[in-house]
């Protein structure tokens, strides 16, 4: 696949710039969208992965197309090719089925965060979700609530909109050590709730006290 594509580099949380091979920026992909697939919470967007990628699915058509007819590689490179485009379109998919299902959720959040606090939607997404969100309002108003008493027309979305489970269990592999994560943080005595990840181990455990692991990468789903 590396000879097909040229990946300049990607930016990380501390916006430096990180240069990745093709391969890399491939697997920093599929394990965004093994992660987001698994996890109950709509995740980080990884939409600066996915644009590389796109970018780089258009070079490597290109590349096949200047390849020499009858070349065995060109076979090869296609099937790499629609396995990264499958990848891409189900970490996006899937994306957006949270975003539907979560959408007055995702925009109560982003309106009560810090301003450090790194949004989970993309400027798309966060349209897509705003522009859902009035859609439903606007027809429950004018399919049910103007006929109903004036004291109960004013309905939140977020309120009564199904929370995601946060008391899902997952499996998760370790990629970082970390010492005493707090099992169930609802405990009173946090003592016997406390376990040490040891690089490249595997658990099964409730996905809320690991989610922030999750995110920056300590931890992986699988």
């Amino acid at each position: 696949m590396d000879d097909l594509l040229n990946v300049s580099g990607v930016s990380n949380d501390d916006s430096d710039e990180e240069h990745l091979t093709a391969a890399q920026v491939l697997e920093k992909l599929e394990q965004a969208w093994m992660n987001e697939r698994l996890s109950p919470n709509l995740m980080e967007c990884k939409s600066q992965i996915v644009e590389i990628m796109l970018e780089q699915i258009e070079e490597m058509e290109a590349n096949i197309q200047r390849a020499q007819k009858g070349d065995l590689k060109i076979s090869l490179h296609r099937l790499e090719l629609d396995r990264i485009r499958y990848v891409v379109s189900s970490y996006l998919r899937c994306r957006l089925e949270k975003i539907e299902k979560f959408a007055p959720i995702l925009l109560e959040r982003e309106k009560s965060k810090s301003d450090d606090e790194p949004s989970k939607l993309s400027p798309e997404e966060f349209a897509f979700a705003k522009e859902l969100v009035g859609n439903v309002d606007n027809h429950f108003k004018s399919s049910a609530l103007k006929h109903m008493p004036r004291n109960l027309q004013n309905i939140a979305l977020h309120e009564i909109t199904s929370r995601p489970n946060l008391d899902h269990y997952v499996f998760l592999r370790v990629h970082q050590r970390e010492e005493g994560v707090i099992v169930d943080p609802e405990t009173d005595d946090h003592a016997e709730d406390r376990v040490d990840l040891e690089v490249g181990a595997q658990h099964l455990m409730r996905y809320q006290p690991i989610e922030q692991l999750v995110e920056n990468g300590a931890v992986s789903l699988i």
